[in-house]
């Protein structure tokens, strides 16, 4: 199965696209901690799918999409992928907590084990992972950068726009 990627530019960075014929496989910011593994099979190009998560990434960014609709392909495992599909529930605007996320994924008192599995989302914006924050409303970990979980947060609302530097971080 073929994967192809491109790059995406947005306010906090270029942003780094792959995807297969049944969905989009990744999105990573310049200096991913978690980067996906990227097999021989991956490469630069263009789809029908790699335009439509453009598109539907620069309306997010414009403030006109709340909602993206991609069909989705990450690999992961099974409890990796319930801790994704569970963050596509995180509504734009708020927030939750690490342990808030864990109640809702069915294991609660696994809020480590589903931190480990966000921070290794392979679609961060799309599964908004960014929404996931301390239980004392710190903002924690981010595989794209504290500065850029505070734009993110900023540009949905959850941060007042001052507190986040507001502007490009890119």
């Amino acid at each position: 199965m073929h994967v192809l990627t491109t790059f995406v530019d947005s306010p906090v960075g270029p942003l780094f696209v792959a995807a297969d014929e049944t969905g989009l496989r990744a999105i990573e910011f310049r200096d991913n901690r978690h980067p996906v593994r990227r097999d021989a099979d991956w490469q630069p190009g263009d789809s029908g799918m790699l335009r439509l998560a453009r598109t539907q990434l620069e309306e997010y960014f414009a403030g006109t999409r709340r909602h993206f609709d991609l069909p989705l392909s990450p690999r992961g495992t099974g409890f990796q992928r319930a801790v994704w599909t569970t963050l596509a529930s995180i509504p734009y605007g708020e927030t939750i907590s690490y342990a808030q996320l864990a109640s809702r994924v069915g294991r609660p008192t696994a809020s480590r084990a589903v931190g480990a599995a966000n921070g290794r989302n392979p679609l961060p914006i799309v599964l908004p992972c960014h929404r996931v924050i301390g239980a004392d409303g710190a903002l924690t970990g981010f595989g794209g950068g504290l500065p850029t979980k505070r734009y993110l947060l900023a540009l949905e609302g959850a941060l007042p726009r001052e507190s986040a530097l507001f502007g490009c971080v890119g």
